[in-house]
């Protein structure tokens, strides 16, 4: 009866950690169109609430993000997106004067990546994407590529010794990201937006392979690329806890936390 109550009360605080794991979201967006709606105060007790212990957020344009880091400088990690506003997303890498945009803001503000931007194919060789990873080699900078497996692979031929985060993991299949991790240490991915890794407190067999091979190289992210996706933060992060709950304690906590504060670690 010892030896049972023991491991009772051994056993309790593990399932409450296990209910409660930190999330590092490693993909949310704070864009002009949400600045009103969603007041800096209000977008830091949202995360607080839902348990993100850090976020990695990007704006359109940079002064949102800017606001959020000025309210939790601890909870908030910056990246530098190229557009200034939402509507950027599909002209950025033709339009001459982003260059001179990341830089002017690369002076007045420290950053832990560039992005997420987006990118496919033969555009990432294009100057203005080109200019980009210099200016990100120049400041050591990560890459948050929302971007096809080609461009990623462009992007690496551009700087090997790039770290690239890969929105979404490239939308691409479970065995295919694979393919892509073993080829590219320095490749990680988030999971933003993707339903088909795990449902029902259940880890699909295929992403069981991906996780359980490469357990350092994948982060979860919610996505807020519109104002409205905020109020689903906390509901994200508890449907993420439920499929971690269905790996191994260490892997979970890797890809709910571990990994995105390994890759983004608190300023020196």
């Amino acid at each position: 009866m010892r030896k049972l109550i023991a491991v009772l009360v051994l056993a309790a605080p593990l399932a409450a950690a296990g209910a409660e794991l930190p999330i590092f979201d490693a993909h949310l967006h704070y864009s002009h169109d949400a600045w009103e709606v969603l007041p800096p105060r209000e977008v830091i007790a949202i995360l607080k609430k839902a348990g993100v212990r850090r976020a990695l957020v990007s704006s359109s344009g940079d002064d949102g993000q800017q606001r959020l880091k000025a309210e939790a400088p601890d909870l908030i990690v910056t990246e530098l997106r190229p557009y200034r506003s939402r509507g950027d997303t599909g002209t950025w890498f033709r339009d001459e004067t982003v260059p001179g945009y990341l830089e002017e803001r690369l002076k007045k503000f420290r950053y832990a990546g560039i992005g997420e931007f987006h990118l496919y194919g033969a555009d990432a060789d294009l100057p203005v994407p080109r200019r980009m990873v210099q200016l990100a080699k120049q400041f050591q900078l990560l890459l948050h590529a929302h971007s096809d497996a080609d461009a990623v692979e462009r992007l690496f031929r551009q700087w090997p010794e790039a770290r690239i985060l890969w929105a979404h993991a490239g939308f691409e299949r479970p065995d295919n990201v694979r393919g892509m991790l073993r080829k590219y240490k320095n490749l990680w991915c988030d999971l933003a937006f993707r339903t088909d890794h795990g449902s029902g407190g259940k880890v699909d067999a295929e992403w069981r392979k991906a996780f359980l091979e490469f357990p350092d190289r994948f982060l979860v992210g919610t996505d807020t690329f519109t104002p409205e996706r905020w109020h689903y933060v906390a509901e994200h992060a508890s449907w993420s806890r439920a499929w971690l709950a269905d790996l191994p304690q260490d892997v979970a906590e890797r890809i709910a936390y571990r990994n995105g504060e390994a890759l983004f670690p608190p300023p020196k």
